[in-house]
């Protein structure tokens, strides 16, 4: 079993680069994604922003924001390679708090979209025009 050898080891030394945890627990699809994450101050370590090499070890707070979603996670595990979605998922446990707020967000994004109508085709020539006419009418707010 190398990935419980891995993870040995890595507790061992110390720890495990930030952006790599990231990439392996799956919050971001690649080390380039999960990197430019942490650059732009989207990755908190402990309550402080941190570089793409800051070590995270079991027990560390990371705050993740990642599109409007964001997560608070405690590390669990390490691992130096990418696991499946239920092994990744084991590697950090989400605090109530950021689980309650993640759901109370998607309850109000599900309802603000309750009373949109979508249409179900492109808009054609004339339709665009009529759009075209009424956009030209409002005022600019630039």
């Amino acid at each position: 079993m190398k990935s419980a050898d891995d993870a040995l080891s890595m507790a061992e030394r110390g720890g495990q680069r930030i952006d790599t945890w990231l990439w392996a627990s799956r919050f971001f699809r690649s080390r380039k994604l999960a990197n430019e994450a942490v650059r732009g101050g989207h990755v908190w370590l402990n309550g402080q922003r941190c570089k793409p090499a800051r070590t995270v070890v079991p027990g560390d707070r990371l705050r993740i924001r990642r599109l409007s979603v964001e997560f608070t996670v405690v590390v669990a595990g390490l691992s130096a390679r990418r696991l499946g979605a239920p092994l990744a998922a084991g590697l950090y446990r989400e605090t109530e708090a950021s689980l309650e707020a993640r759901q109370n967000k998607a309850a109000l994004m599900k309802a603000q979209r309750q009373g949109i109508l979508h249409d179900r085709h492109r808009p054609g020539k004339r339709e665009r025009g009529k759009m075209l006419r009424v956009k030209r009418q409002l005022p600019d707010w630039d």
